[in-house]
């Protein structure tokens, strides 16, 4: 058996794992009837500025998931799933039915935006 370098350094999917898990862990606590922004997220779970790569993780969860990807919205309490497709309107969905108000596709992150205890600073 012949050795040959990998195009990827070895630890690269055990790293992207640590990664995955720990965005999972964060997105498990948000309480029913708040929220968290993608950037938030990474930050919570140590992972910078990294909001965009939290939404491409999010967008590649399995449709039957339990972790609370509903509660994760863009900055400023802007929903950034589209009103008129079926992911946009279930989220809409479970946010009302968790007593949210959505006006202008945004919610009120003054009022309903989570901040980790063990977070916070």
């Amino acid at each position: 058996m012949t050795e040959h370098s990998p195009l990827l350094a070895p630890d690269a999917d055990a790293d992207a794992q640590t990664r995955r898990a720990a965005v999972y862990l964060v997105m498990a606590q948000i309480p029913e009837g708040k929220v968290v922004s993608y950037g938030e997220l990474a930050a919570m779970a140590g992972l910078g500025r990294a909001a965009r790569w939290v939404g491409r993780l999010m967008s590649q969860l399995p449709d039957d998931t339990r972790l609370p990807w509903h509660r994760v919205i863009a900055a400023g309490g802007r929903l950034s799933l589209p009103a008129g497709t079926a992911a946009g309107h279930e989220q809409r969905m479970r946010l009302r039915a968790e007593g949210l108000t959505i006006v202008n596709d945004r919610v009120d992150v003054r009022r309903h935006g989570w901040h980790s205890s063990e977070h916070s600073g």
